[in-house]
């Protein structure tokens, strides 16, 4: 089996800043990509920034400049630093990982249960 868990979310005040983390466990071979996807109420699962394993990055236009995603591969982690949060950053934010499972052949994407992020004044 291989888990997600995410950390980091919280309420913040607009131009705040946070860090999410998300770490992979379990029988895990090796890791492809990793991202972040955020969910606010009433819209769709939309993705906020990928990031492969030799460190290619790409984000959402709506958070470019703002947000940056990184990873430690030896700790099978990935963050999401959000600065400059705006109110419709507001979401349930998911972790999301491409895992070759060390009783597998392929890749299978995980998710992490996701963490609130709330951003009011």
């Amino acid at each position: 089996q291989v888990q997600l868990v995410e950390s980091g979310g919280g309420l913040v005040q607009p131009g705040g800043s946070l860090r999410l983390s998300c770490a992979a466990s379990g029988s895990i071979f090796s890791i492809n990509a990793m991202a972040w996807y955020r969910q606010a109420p009433g819209k769709e699962r939309e993705l906020v920034a990928r990031i492969t394993s030799t460190g290619g990055t790409n984000y959402a236009d709506s958070v470019k400049g703002r947000f940056t995603i990184s990873r430690d591969n030896a700790k099978n982690t990935v963050y999401l630093q959000m600065n400059n949060l705006r109110p419709e950053d507001t979401a349930v934010y998911y972790c999301n990982a491409v895992v070759k499972p060390s009783y597998s052949t392929y890749f299978h994407a995980y998710w992490g249960q996701g963490t609130q992020v709330t951003v009011s004044s």
